[in-house]
């Protein structure tokens, strides 16, 4: 996925959310009909915090509680659309409402095997390529827009202050970002002056001179969105009207009430208005709301004035926050889909939809997405492998790959199995594949019994995931046994030819099968490796095989070094866990750092 669709992507969740809390705002816009306007406009500063924040805070009383919306990254953003969507073999959207996802699922593209390329892809690379020619138009629209305006009052006459005066212009505004200015039409009554520049004034005064073309240029990369243009003429609409009501407190009487509808009745009559969407639009929409809204408004009692102000504090807090990870959608934990596992919970490897489900139903880090699926059924032992991409470093840790086999040895109950084919393209052109088997023999014995009784219901399904996050237990991993021997066996193949080379990755390419064993045995395999080298004078082609190994098998917890002889390494490694645990403590280490900690110091 190139970067152009990771950050469609992105901004697609961003709208989602968004349009989840302008209903919510709407909805509180009528509870608070007849209270001042400025707070329904408060309002609106949660849709826009979600529009231009893809990350927030959580909170037990989140407002998308209620929506209960289907995936949550660590991060703090909500992920209704997947990032990898382009690569799923059933492409697919979680909103969190099943009717909208069945209506916008059900004509997603599939993913055909034989072509080079999936549907999908080809899908979301041109709504990539349709946003952003949408985006640059709505800007290049405003730009025109702003720069006509700026042609119209540069002839304007100064009157006082930084109010102007033209002709040319048939309604006022304000206009100018660092300094601005009051453009008045010429013909505008003596009586009627005093309550406009009032109007203007406030504008000014609140800010709104920049505000409101700043949320025009948030609405113009949201623009596919017909609930923003919705969002932005309501707000639009209470920006006015509050402003209204501040020049109604400013002058406060009756008569002023009455000389102020007449202004507004004044300016809208037989004058051709801008468009609502112009972000200099101040003063000249809504009038026949605004002069039925000035005609009935009454100014409020202080308390209620208080009560109201914390009611609307509260209401943003609510609709900004994101659900806490434990009131996600139901069926959602610690990015697992538990409900959608057990749904596709099969006896047989070959039942290709239910296999594809689960996998895609699993979490994978930032920079890993998941492409094609082979199932192996032919004979036994049945297997299947999944190929992986990693683009980023975080990806290179393959615990993922790791944790996602065991689920799947629980859930899918005749796969023997599970090899992760690894494409790493973080240091592209420079790419490598590398490929590790899981078996059910090794994942049964890694757990102290059979897997799938694991998948038994959802309260086994969640215990099995909490003993994948937990770091291992020390006490229990030990260089002795049937490991042991296993992994010496294996390197005394490995180095066993082609003779005629000096190149370490040449053994390892002539064994792979060897090799890959080893790195399946995950960290019961550096307790050996880190013993032979805790003995010292580990330089040669062994040292060289192990050093690859430890690194692997370390992933994220390795150090960034150069390329050193291979006991170089291992003492600087040592070097740096020990600093680890002089500095933070040995149990902060072991959560941190658990493969590492394995290290004897």
């Amino acid at each position: 996925m190139n970067t152009l669709q990771v950050v469609f992507t992105t901004i697609l969740n961003m709208s989602i959310t968004a349009s989840f809390v302008a209903i919510g705002v709407i909805i509180a816009r009528l509870m608070l009909k007849k209270m001042p306007r400025i707070f329904s406009y408060a309002l609106w500063s949660a849709v826009l915090i979600r529009l231009i924040l893809p990350v927030s805070f959580s909170s037990t009383f989140s407002f998308l509680t209620v929506i209960k919306p289907g995936t949550q990254h660590t991060t703090g953003a909500l992920a209704y659309v997947p990032y990898n969507m382009g690569l799923m073999q059933t492409p697919g959207i979680d909103v969190g409402v099943d009717s909208i996802n069945k209506v916008v699922n059900s004509p997603l593209p599939q993913a055909v095997q034989t072509a080079s390329v999936n549907p999908m892809q080809i899908v979301m690379a041109v709504l990539s390529i349709v946003w952003v020619v949408g985006v640059a138009l709505l800007i290049i629209y405003s730009v025109i827009s702003y720069l006509k305006v700026i042609n119209n009052v540069k002839t304007s006459t100064l009157v006082r202050d930084e109010i102007f005066e033209t002709d040319r212009i048939v309604t006022p505004f304000v206009c100018g970002f660092i300094k601005p200015k009051i453009y008045i039409p010429t013909d505008i009554s003596q009586s009627e002056l005093p309550y406009i520049l009032a109007h203007e004034r406030v504008h000014i005064k609140r800010l709104d001179y920049l505000i409101k073309p700043f949320a025009f240029l948030v609405l113009s990369v949201h623009w596919f969105n017909p609930l923003m243009w919705l969002s932005f003429f309501l707000m639009s609409k209470d920006l006015e009207m509050s402003c209204d009501e501040s020049v109604l407190k400013l002058f406060g009487d009756d008569e002023t009430r009455a000389n102020y509808s007449k202004s507004l009745l004044a300016l809208a009559t037989g004058k051709r208005q801008l468009i609502s969407g112009s972000p200099l639009a101040f003063g000249e929409s809504n009038t026949k709301a605004r002069i039925k809204n000035v005609l009935s408004y009454k100014k409020p009692p202080s308390w209620v004035v208080v009560v109201t102000l914390i009611v609307t504090f509260v209401l943003v807090v609510l609709l900004t926050a994101n659900p806490k990870n434990d009131l996600l959608a139901t069926g959602v934990y610690s990015g697992f889909k538990t409900e959608t596992l057990l749904a596709n919970k099969t006896q047989y490897v070959g039942d290709n939809n239910k296999v594809v489900a689960l996998i895609d139903a699993m979490p994978l880090p930032a920079g890993v997405v998941r492409n094609s699926v082979e199932l192996q059924t032919s004979a036994t032992p049945y297997s299947m492998t999944i190929h992986y991409t990693v683009s980023e470093l975080e990806g290179q840790n393959n615990t993922y790959a790791f944790h996602n086999a065991i689920m799947l040895f629980s859930l899918v109950d005749n796969v023997d199995v599970i090899y992760s084919s690894i494409l790493d393209i973080t240091n592209s052109p420079n790419t490598s594949t590398s490929i590790f088997p899981h078996t059910r023999e090794y994942t049964d014995q890694l757990l102290d019994g059979d897997v799938r009784d694991y998948a038994n219901n959802t309260k086994t399904l969640i215990e099995l995931i909490d003993r994948l996050n937990a770091p291992p237990d020390i006490s229990k991993i030990t260089a002795q046994g049937p490991n042991k021997d296993q992994i010496e066996a294996y390197l005394a193949t490995i180095m066993s030819s082609p003779l005629i080379s000096s190149n370490p990755q040449d053994y390892i390419k002539a064994h792979e099968t060897e090799y890959n064993a080893i790195l399946a045995m995950d960290h019961k395999a550096l307790t050996y490796l880190f013993s032979e080298f805790k003995k010292g004078g580990q330089n040669g082609l062994k040292g060289q095989i192990m050093m690859n190994l430890c690194r692997t098998i370390l992933g994220g917890e390795d150090i960034k070094t150069a390329v050193t002889p291979p006991q170089d390494w291992y003492d600087s490694y040592k070097g740096h866990i020990q600093r680890l645990v002089n500095e933070n403590g040995i149990d902060w280490v072991h959560q941190k750092a658990p493969k590492g900690s394995l290290i004897r110091l």
